[in-house]
């Protein structure tokens, strides 16, 4: 967005009323009644170039060294004179972040900022009829005098109310994300949201570091059949083929009649060397695996090549 506009649109924000809900986070909250991540690295905003800015807030936030000017090609679409968030996702991803879109209440935000983690936010800062869409990254809050601090525009730390703050990022549906190292996960967010972004994750990231960001995820939620699941595959792509025994094993014992992670298991048993209980695992898959003939398939290739392992050649 223009930065004139930028500024005469945070005038107009300034003077409205208190937004709904407000007050209840702020008495209510059990957060710490002030937190503010100050070392957060700072980037002016550029004509139109709030999204690349606030991308590499976030991500030289953890240690992730890129400069909104190498950012601008993957995120900013000229005819739009903007960022989508998709794409702001994507190259937070491209970069090695795991980034995962937040839940969309206030809350969620200062969950994130007292556990360490600055979040982008989306606002509109104009009207409905007249959007002036803007990205910033909110960094610190004080509860008791409801105020919330974001490296904004060319503000290093621009103060809004939690009031204006709340009413601003409503008009984007409350869309925020974290962009995180692999092995860190939002303190805010539900297994459903960390498996939505790791699925994402894995399609860029090396296998080692989606193997890392799944262990964090199996340590918080140990009986998650996807993520046992993500863990092992990982781990297995990054050569560790004892891991992903463990995953495996770990996930048929939580989730018994899983043919998949029987078969799995299976695969990865064999290549350990152990061909009986190998078998043992491949068979039992092929009980549980009912009428999907999909997974009927793959069971069989692999007791096919359990077998073909195992065969002793004729004799002359």
């Amino acid at each position: 967005m223009y930065l004139r506009g930028f500024i005469l649109a945070l005038a107009f924000v300034l003077t409205s009323c208190a937004a709904p809900g407000v007050r209840e986070v702020t008495q209510n909250s059990q957060l710490p009644r002030q937190s503010e991540l100050s070392g957060t690295p700072f980037f002016p905003q550029e004509l139109y170039q709030c999204g690349p800015a606030a991308l590499a807030t976030a991500l030289n936030a953890v240690d992730i060294r890129v400069t909104p000017e190498q950012l601008t090609p993957e995120v900013y679409i000229p005819s739009r004179q903007g960022s989508l968030q998709i794409e702001m996702l994507a190259a937070a991803r491209r970069h090695g972040a795991l980034a995962i879109q937040i839940a969309p209440k206030l809350d969620a935000v200062l969950q994130e900022i007292s556990a360490g983690n600055v979040v982008v936010v989306m606002q509109n800062l104009g009207l409905s009829w007249a959007p002036s869409w803007h990205y910033a990254v909110a960094v610190g809050y004080d509860l008791d005098k409801e105020l919330i601090w974001l490296r904004s525009g060319t503000f290093e730390r621009f103060e809004m109310t939690l009031s204006t703050f709340e009413r601003t990022w409503a008009r984007s549906q409350h869309w925020a994300f974290v962009a995180l190292p692999p092995g860190k996960l939002p303190a805010s967010s539900g297994s459903d949201a960390v498996i939505k972004g790791l699925l994402a994750f894995e399609k860029t990231a090396p296998a080692a570091h989606t193997r890392t960001a799944y262990a964090a995820a199996v340590k918080r939620w140990p009986d998650d059949l996807v993520l046992l699941m993500g863990l092992g595959n990982s781990s297995y792509t990054a050569g560790d083929l004892d891991g992903a025994a463990k995953a495996f094993r770990q996930a048929t014992v939580a989730h018994p009649g899983s043919a998949a992670a029987h078969n799995n298991l299976a695969h990865v048993l064999l290549e350990q060397g152990n061909a009986k209980s190998a078998m043992q695992a491949a068979e039992k898959a092929m009980q549980l695996a009912g009428e999907d003939e999909r997974l009927k398939t793959q069971i069989t290739e692999t007791i096919n090549e359990i077998r073909h392992k195992t065969e002793k050649p004729n004799s002359p």
